[in-house]
């Protein structure tokens, strides 16, 4: 099941720890160019007493969208109200979010581009306007509302960019897409995490964290936890490397942070289909996940260490994810 995976950037119960979250963009690490930007972006929208311009933040699952949400409106100085793109099914659930809106608040509405088209449409004026235009009435007796609504800030998270209308995007004045981390940046967020946890780790036991942590700070604080867990029952005051290679190995978290989703989908893919090319929906039955979650969670990873590639013909594995694996290479693809 997809909620037992250590290793997926996908939200669990236990990421909405907000004790670890940074509330001020200068505690917030990485992301350098989105985060100079916005904060310039800020610093002006407060100059001149207005609104910050609503903000389309789009990259895979786990990089901090969520945060930086939280952070534009402390930094800005109002609430946020959160929503789901999916949880937004008739325009009442809309007009009702942002009839509850304060001056300057921030709405954080996650997973943007699931959100229905018809809904897209009736979100533009309040964007651009800040109004409302609604029907409301039973079928042959029905009429239009207007909702005057105040300034406010919205924040868009997806995953897909490319799913988003041309409209809705075009609505967004700041756009920030958001990397991968770098090992170093992870060691960073692994280090701040055992401080607010009050569990030191040393610098060899971070890196090898960060290593295994696939570019992903919500992974990584993931993982901290669980080698946190084993460090307690083994009586250590600070978290050692060698209680951490014990920990990620009992966790079935290989050297370059792959879990054994990923190898099946590697396996299925070199075994099944002699290496590709192979469409996802056949990988998808193979190993018994859902396309999305291959999509969406297994693939950005794969795709970024060099392990996978895409083609017009379909999904690949590169002569790297073999000697990862340890089977010997051959290389039979008509190119």
């Amino acid at each position: 099941m997809e909620e037992e995976r250590i290793v997926t950037a996908n939200t669990l119960p236990e990421d909405e720890d907000l004790s670890i979250r940074p509330s001020r963009i200068d505690e917030y690490i990485g992301q350098q160019d989105a985060k100079e930007n916005i904060r310039v972006f800020i610093e002006a929208a407060k100059m001149r007493d207005e609104s910050l311009d609503h903000v389309l933040l789009y990259g895979p699952p786990g990089l901090g969208k969520t945060t930086l949400a939280y952070i534009i409106a402390n930094e800005m100085g109002t609430s946020l109200k959160t929503a789901s793109g999916p949880s937004i099914e008739k325009p009442g659930d809309l007009a009702a979010i942002l009839s509850s809106l304060e001056p300057g608040d921030v709405l954080f509405i996650d997973e943007i581009h699931r959100m229905p088209r018809f809904i897209e449409e009736i979100l533009y004026p309040a964007m651009e306007d800040f109004s409302l235009d609604i029907m409301i009435g039973s079928e042959g007796n029905t009429r239009s509302i207007k909702i005057n609504l105040p300034p406010f800030t919205l924040v868009g998270a997806t995953t897909r960019a490319g799913d988003l209308s041309g409209p809705l995007r075009d609505r967004f004045g700041i756009v920030a897409k958001l990397q991968f981390y770098t090992d170093e940046e992870l060691m960073q967020i692994i280090k701040r995490t055992s401080r607010v946890l009050n569990m030191p780790i040393c610098d060899e036991a971070s890196l090898e964290l960060a290593k295994r942590s696939r570019g992903t700070p919500r992974i990584a604080n993931r993982l901290f936890k669980r080698v946190r867990d084993f460090a307690l029952v083994d009586g250590e005051e600070e978290i050692s490397l060698e209680t951490t290679k014990k920990a990620l190995e009992r966790l079935k978290i290989d050297d370059m942070g792959l879990d054994e989703v990923d190898r099946q989908l590697l396996l299925a893919i070199i075994q099944k289909f002699n290496g590709g090319p192979v469409g996802v929906e056949s990988i998808a039955s193979a190993i018994g996940e859902e396309v999305t979650t291959i999509e969406d969670v297994c693939e950005p990873f794969l795709l970024q260490r060099g392990l996978l590639k895409r083609t017009s013909r379909g999904r690949m594995v590169t002569a790297l994810a073999y000697e990862h694996l340890k089977i010997e290479y051959q290389n039979t693809i008509f190119m």
